[in-house]
């Protein structure tokens, strides 16, 4: 047992300790968090909590993680072959973007580096029953190059028919390279990182877990599902590779329906830069590919953009706002998860209360349960506001998309939360079109209708465990 004078010792060194890191904390939270909440909230716990609260400040409530994504640096690749070649969408806006459709695209104009195009054909294609056998015939039609990057690249029966794919492109001497994400490879055994260098695909990780050197950035993680061939066709959206996603096989617990986009046209070099950007700093492999012509292929207007926790920060965030902000008429939002920041969930009740009618489908069951607990703490926000939530039915709805009056579209990897519109990179696109938003528009009403409506009485009715259940997951939002 300690003696007194050693205790009193330990005692003023801990005081010591407390008196010095306290207000370097405090100081710290005053500087440098965006919410007055946040930082009122941190400062109190480094003051009443001796010692451990300034710990558990420096330890969870400084953002490493933009600091360290903004050491990322992205290496600014040569993309003549996207710039080069003037076109009448670089001198003029598209005729998709006249009139109204013009205002929701001033703002994809400032904060993403790919400028609108038009001439693009775009064919929505529903679940891996529709999305793999197409992009299985372009990556074996490939002449020049074939670009892919998954989040979740399962090693099962529908990875491994990729896997073969790209291999036999590789033989022929189509440039092949393969984005696979640190964290997201393991998702499915075996590894398809195993697979791809067992069939001498070229493949890069994107910061993959590691001890030695120490590399343990779990949330910086690439979330873009792109797969471009020849520089002409793209395919994007939300669907990740792997069995889960085929409905015709996958009739078990775990099955995926997701919808996902084959874009022809200029846009596709948009989506190859954007590889380019990550297999760059993946492999510091900056070599551009040939330069290609991307003749217009049909009427659709067209923009990728990118989000991160880098020199993109926040900017899907500031896009979503904006748009709803611009919205007249309707706002359609398909998500499988959604834990908005307050800034998109403001814009939506600003938007019902200015009279435009705003429909969120959101799936009955998620494949992560605390998201869907946290999600019911927070939506009788919306349905006060007259905003209608409706729960899709299984199977797992995965799908992300998002509809603004009759001719604006937003494809892509994004999830409606923080983890993916702070944390994750990201990949959207921009769609201009009445005939292309006409028909995602009866998609998305067959759903909505087949639906199960969400009530404010539904919600407000739920027992005091769910609510508290629900409470303390939505307390956890930045970091689901």
């Amino acid at each position: 047992m300690p003696a007194p004078d050693q205790l009193l010792d330990l005692g003023l060194l801990i005081a010591l300790f407390h008196v010095v890191l306290a207000p370097a904390a405090g100081l710290h939270a005053v500087l440098y968090k965006r919410d007055s909440r946040a930082a009122f909230g941190w400062i109190a716990m480094c003051v009443l909590l001796p010692v451990a609260g300034p710990i558990l400040y420096m330890l969870l409530g400084i953002n490493r993680i933009r600091r360290r994504a903004r050491r990322l640096d992205w290496p600014r690749l040569r993309i003549g072959h996207e710039r080069g070649r003037p076109s009448r969408s670089d001198v003029e806006p598209p005729d998709a973007v006249r009139g109204h459709a013009s205002d929701l695209a001033a703002v994809g104009e400032r904060l993403s580096r790919h400028r609108l195009t038009g001439g693009n054909a775009v064919e929505p294609l529903a679940n891996g029953d529709e999305a793999y056998p197409a992009m299985i015939d372009a990556i074996d039609g490939a002449q020049r190059s074939v670009y892919l990057c998954s989040y979740i690249f399962d090693g099962d029966a529908t990875g491994r028919t990729f896997v073969s794919a790209l291999e036999q492109a590789h033989e022929r001497g189509v440039d092949v390279r393969v984005v696979v994400d640190g964290i997201g490879e393991f998702y499915g055994r075996p590894r398809i990182g195993r697979l791809l260098a067992r069939a001498g695909v070229p493949f890069a990780r994107f910061i993959p877990p590691r001890l030695l050197p120490p590399q343990l950035s779990l949330n910086l993680r690439n979330h873009h599902k792109i797969l471009v061939v020849d520089g002409h066709t793209a395919f994007t959206g939300g669907m990740n590779i792997g069995d889960r996603h085929v409905m015709e096989l996958e009739r078990r617990r775990g099955a995926a329906a997701d919808l996902h986009f084959r874009i022809v046209g200029p846009a596709a070099i948009q989506l190859e830069s954007e590889f380019l950007r990550t297999w760059a700093f993946c492999t510091g492999d900056d070599r551009p590919p040939p330069a290609v012509l991307a003749l217009p292929a049909g009427p659709v207007a067209a923009r990728a953009i990118t989000d991160g926790p880098d020199e993109d920060l926040d900017q899907l965030t500031m896009l979503l706002a904006s748009t709803i902000s611009a919205a007249r008429e309707r706002i359609d939002i398909m998500t499988p998860y959604f834990l908005p920041p307050r800034e998109i969930v403001a814009s939506l009740q600003a938007a019902a209360l200015r009279g435009v009618r705003v429909r969120l489908v959101l799936p009955a069951e998620n494949n992560l349960p605390f998201v869907h607990w946290a999600n019911r703490n927070m939506l009788w926000e919306l349905l006060f506001h007259g905003i209608e939530v409706v729960e899709q039915p299984p199977p797992f709805a995965h799908t992300k998309l998002l509809l603004i009056d009759e001719a604006y579209m937003q494809v892509g990897s994004t999830n409606w939360d923080c983890r993916s519109l702070r944390l994750n990179f990201e990949l959207q696109v921009e769609l201009f079109d009445e005939g292309l938003a006409g028909a995602l528009r009866e998609r998305f009403d067959r759903t909505f209708d087949g639906a199960r409506p969400i009530t404010l009485a539904e919600v407000d009715g739920r027992s005091l465990p769910a609510r508290l259940r629900d409470a303390v997951c939505w307390l956890f939002t930045p970091y689901l």
